[in-house]
């Protein structure tokens, strides 16, 4: 990716379709464009659609055709963010200040050609650069990109403007902004655990596992691609001036055991029984998923005569995955599928955890003083995933966060 820094301090700042959803959020948002400028840094803002407006969009297509074409999607879709950010500069200009705002591929995002779900391939931010010589601020239209190959506009998927936001940081050589309706990263969802305390920093390990597990406060590729480029996060709220939570590398001597609970509430269990127990019929199966994009969060084999094979993944991928199923029986006959939903995952995340036993043992006794039954079980070296009912996360979640004395009362403790 193209870095184009420059001597004089950048700072790129992503808003949410929340802190735009109306006019007069939008006149604070470039009033935060604004001050950030009159501080004396280049700024760049990138922006979502408006409140509801791309969910809106994918109603209206719904309504004209039971399977839009996805490359006619991406047209429908780009335009949400588009307007936002047009009413952006506007709002910036009435507040003495020059604005430019541009598309995707105004601002030099290329892509790859895979329409919904596009990955940014270069950013070459010559315009962008030019405005930025030229003293404005630049708006960016988050979400969108362009294919060479193809000549089309793409969208990049679902949430992506976080993704926007830290690519064009990384081409510019600046820092990063992210704001939304929360202020920064929690010790769990606040909604589930009133006492669950906002982290002043979290490393980029933690938070590509907390981002992959369900915290919903940064996006999982942004933050792959942030820490690839060594650019600084700072997620923060639209709506305070609270000072958020800084992502970067960790830097700390001793890195605390656990940092978070982190869950979700949508995942499904695929069980494929009657798989042939020889070699490559494994890799037949997830070759067959991840041709339809599919991604797997955990995976149990029973390997005999005939096998089994279990895999967890989110609710939105499910359709692809049945899709894969019947893929994969040209190759490997008639395997049985089931499907059990209703079901969610609670994830403990600590960089802390690979120098720590212990931490395992105590996460399924608490679960088992609960009555919570664990369905399935993942691990990574700073992450323990169990799958559990749906209805049980919450009450999981508030445990364990309880048993590792995560909340705002244990913090106080621990500091006196």
């Amino acid at each position: 990716m193209q870095n184009a820094s420059s001597d004089l301090d950048t700072v790129v700042m992503k808003f949410g379709g929340s802190s735009v959803a109306e006019p007069e959020r939008i006149r604070h948002v470039a009033h935060r464009l604004v001050a950030a400028r009159e501080s004396g840094r280049r700024v760049v803002g990138t922006v979502s659609a408006m409140g509801e407006a791309t969910d809106s969009l994918l109603e209206l297509a719904s309504r004209v055709s039971a399977s839009p074409n996805a490359r006619e999607l991406d047209m429908l879709l780009s335009t949400g963010e588009r307007v936002a950010c047009a009413l952006v500069a506007i709002a910036v200009h009435d507040l003495g200040h020059e604005a430019v705002s541009f598309t995707g591929s105004q601002a030099g995002i290329l892509t790859d050609a895979v329409h919904t779900r596009a990955k940014i391939r270069e950013i070459t931010p010559v315009r962008v650069l030019r405005a930025l010589d030229e003293e404005k601020i630049v708006l960016v239209a988050g979400f969108q990109g362009f294919s060479r190959e193809t000549m089309d506009v793409t969208t990049l998927g679902r949430g992506s403007t976080d993704l926007t936001a830290v690519a064009l940081a990384a081409a510019l050589g600046a820092s990063c902004e992210i704001y939304s309706d929360v202020p920064g990263v929690f010790t769990a969802d606040p909604r589930i655990v009133p006492d669950a305390r906002r982290l002043a920093r979290v490393s980029y390990e933690e938070m590509l596992e907390m981002a992959a597990s369900g915290a919903r406060v940064l996006m999982l590729r942004a933050v792959e691609l942030a820490r690839a480029h060594g650019v600084p996060l700072l997620a923060r709220s639209s709506f305070s001036d609270d000072p958020g939570t800084w992502v970067h590398h960790g830097e700390e001597m001793e890195q605390p055991i656990v940092s978070a609970v982190t869950h979700s509430d949508d995942i499904v269990l695929f069980r494929l029984r009657e798989v042939p127990g020889r070699q490559g019929a494994a890799a037949a199966v997830f070759e067959a998923l991840a041709a339809e994009h599919v991604t797997v969060d955990a995976v149990l084999q029973a390997t005999a005569r005939m096998a089994e094979v279990s895999f967890s993944i989110r609710q939105e991928d499910a359709a692809g995955a049945r899709l894969a199923v019947e893929r994969m029986r040209s190759e490997l006959g008639p395997v049985a599928l089931g499907e059990l939903a209703e079901l969610g995952s609670v994830s403990l995340v600590g960089a802390g955890m690979r120098s720590h036993p212990g931490v395992a043992a105590k996460m399924f006794r608490t679960l088992g003083e609960e009555d919570v039954e664990v369905r399935l079980v993942s691990t990574s070296p700073i992450k323990i995933t169990v799958t559990v009912a749906r209805r049980d996360v919450a009450r999981a979640v508030r445990s364990v966060h309880a048993a590792f004395g995560l909340g705002e009362d244990a913090a106080v403790a621990t500091a006196n």
